[in-house]
């Protein structure tokens, strides 16, 4: 669950942000399976040909077959391609290897590397980038801005996606989060016959799976294990810096008032712990809970963060009404740092830098910054 524009919290969203955030988290998107063009389609899991019927279909189609035997070589080469798709022979024996479940569960196979896509997230299109794809890619959104080149691309929207637009661009594959991921928009992908392919990384350690998915699908696994490799060695440096070091209690603040932070269910809530903090909100029953001044002050945070970014961003101003509270430790110590809020709330190839920018801020003095600084 990631904001910014993954996760983009609006004031507007505040009055009814627990029950809205429960729903979106539990969503699931619905999907039937049909016949997609350049050899990508999607498969029912729990369809099963009745065995009357298979035998009835092959009968079909061997007569079929024996008619056309004056017909010519290119006529039968396209037969035998129909044939490989209704009763999953031949066909099914090409692709078998490549297939592919997202993370919605639906299940396509691909019987080779798509050559035009559209990406809907920003985490995702930084992951195309980072594997080479820049040709294949398309189309992708307004928040889509790194690496540079992705600015010069085609632009679908965001949260609300053109249709039209994204139609227009030909998309043989279209890569989109789950959490913005319009029952309409589906079903019109679905009625187009354009395939969708959906990306939801829960935890940290999902986002190199997705990337050597998307290594497999493209079939540039060699690029996909060296991105995937320095990963994990920064993540596995940051864990072996933090683990002897008792943990800082740590408030996440997105917003001042009313007060909102990060809780259990949330991709930042991880990612606190592993940079050696413990989230003061841990016990909320929400991913997005609103806290109390009261509980504020019995937990005692010794470590206040503020995302920044050029969408989603806690301005200085707001920062520095929390010098009145006088009595927390990381007011007293001056502990008040800003994180990009770009590298921690796309779970992408990039958000090792974001890991380590929390490590910084909850260890500076293992992690090279000195003492933490206020921001007035």
């Amino acid at each position: 669950m990631n904001h910014e524009p993954e996760d983009l919290l609006r004031e507007s969203d505040h009055c009814s942000l627990e029950a809205g955030e429960q729903v979106r988290m539990t969503q699931r998107v619905q999907s039937s399976g049909s016949i997609q063009a350049l050899g990508i389609f999607y498969l029912n899991c729990r369809q099963r040909y009745h065995p009357v019927l298979t035998v009835w279909l092959v009968a079909v189609l061997s007569v079929a077959l024996s008619q056309i035997g004056e017909s010519g070589q290119g006529d039968y080469g396209e037969m035998k391609r129909r044939q490989g798709i209704l009763t999953g022979m031949p066909f099914m024996a090409h692709v078998s290897s490549r297939s592919f479940v997202d993370d919605a569960g639906h299940r396509i196979y691909l019987a080779k590397a798509p050559a035009r896509v559209v990406s809907l997230a920003p985490s995702i299109t930084e992951m195309l980038f980072a594997l080479g794809l820049d040709e294949q890619i398309v189309g992708v959104t307004e928040f889509c801005d790194y690496p540079a080149a992705a600015q010069s691309k085609p632009k679908v929207g965001y949260a609300n996606p053109s249709i039209e637009v994204l139609v227009a661009l030909r998309p043989e594959l279209v890569f989109a989060p789950k959490d913005f991921l319009r029952p309409d928009l589906q079903g019109k992908l679905e009625q187009l016959k354009i395939p969708l392919f959906v990306l939801d990384a829960q935890s940290i350690e999902d986002i190199p799976l997705q990337i050597h998915t998307l290594g497999t699908m493209f079939e540039q696994t060699s690029a996909a294990n060296e991105v995937t490799q320095v990963m994990r060695q920064r993540i596995a440096e940051i864990r072996r810096k933090v683990e002897p070091l008792s943990a800082k209690r740590v408030l996440y603040v997105l917003n001042s008032q009313p007060l909102i932070s990060v809780g259990p269910g949330s991709f930042i809530h991880q990612m606190i712990g592993l940079a050696g903090g413990t989230n003061i909100a841990a016990q909320a029953g929400v991913a997005y809970p609103r806290l109390s001044m009261e509980a504020v002050l019995a937990e005692d945070p010794e470590v206040l963060i503020f995302p920044v970014g050029d969408v989603e961003t806690v301005p200085r101003s707001e920062q520095k009404q929390w010098l009145r509270w006088g009595s927390l430790s990381a007011v007293k110590r001056q502990r008040f740092h800003e994180v990009s809020s770009n590298l921690l709330n796309r779970p992408g190839p990039r958000i090792v830098e974001g890991l380590a920018q929390l490590a910084n801020a909850i260890h500076p003095e293992v992690f090279g910054s000195g003492e933490g600084t206020l921001h007035p």
